[in-house]
């Protein structure tokens, strides 16, 4: 049965991937793991702090006066005092695990046959180092999607439909597919409100990048900086307008994609 469906073109190719590829996934959906403990952790000690109406003034929390605001707090009973302290290390010991795991993918990330889409994918506008490798390794080869629709659709970021007969209905995105690609995309396109420049920190990666890649990231920053501000200035709904770009994001990555050649494989460096 399967000699005879794929005589006739009936079966689908999969892309599986190889087990560095899983242990560099795996080391990614850690990271995210993590920085979501970390973001409940912030939320409980946020939450006891403003039932007891201690409210913090400044302009935004988690710097370095916030924390030292945090350390001037003192309560009256033992007990509230105990778990006032026990919310803080459980947010200093989640911080602390979410730097480590950082620090690994960055360490871990050069010996990665990828990495060479890694690095291309930065220079794309709002795709820094966390969304470019978590691209990378939940959706892996880039290529063996024909057409930028293909990846769309994969990632969920094209309309939903329900039609009949003559009567064509679109609705929201089908949300289908990976959602970890689809959330870094989304947070990405909010940078695309900012008028379209090339930032002084990445000048030294874009000089670096072959032509072809510059070409394209240039082409794709101009476009949706301006795409945004015509979606808007329409009167749509900055949500709507954010995951429209984030859908042409994707469409970006997979050109570039197909510009550049994934590295040798190369032996992991060892650790401690």
């Amino acid at each position: 049965m399967l000699a005879r469906l794929h005589r006739a073109g009936e079966l689908t190719a999969v892309w599986v991937p190889d087990p560095a590829h899983e242990a560099m996934r795996d080391l990614v959906r850690a990271r995210e793991a993590a920085c979501e403990d970390l973001r409940r952790a912030r939320q409980r000690l946020g939450g006891f702090l403003l039932r007891h109406g201690r409210i913090y003034m400044g302009r935004s929390r988690w710097t370095k006066a916030h924390r030292a605001w945090l350390g001037r707090q003192r309560f009256d009973h033992c007990a509230q005092q105990i778990v006032f302290q026990d919310y803080l290390e459980t947010i200093n010991d989640a911080a602390g695990r979410h730097g480590r795991l950082l620090g690994e993918i960055e360490t871990l990330l050069p010996s990665w046959t990828l990495a060479p889409v890694v690095d291309a994918f930065q220079l794309m506008r709002g795709v820094a180092l966390i969304a470019a490798v978590t691209a990378v390794a939940e959706v892996g080869d880039f290529t063996r999607f024909h057409s930028p629709q293909q990846l769309m659709a994969y990632l969920g970021l094209v309309s939903s439909e329900n039609s009949t007969g003559r009567k064509v209905r679109r609705g929201a995105i089908t949300k289908a597919g990976n959602t970890r690609v689809r959330r870094v995309l989304v947070e990405g396109a909010w940078s695309c409100r900012l008028p379209a420049r090339i930032a002084e920190k990445d000048a030294e990666r874009w000089n670096a990048a072959p032509k072809a890649v510059r070409e394209i990231a240039w082409k794709a920053q101009v476009r949706l900086c301006a795409r945004y501000r015509r979606l808007v200035a329409k009167g749509k709904h900055k949500n709507v307008v954010t995951v429209a770009i984030a859908r042409e994001m994707a469409g970006f990555l997979w050109a570039i994609a197909q510009q550049v050649q994934p590295a040798s494989t190369t032996t992991p460096p060892k650790t401690a």
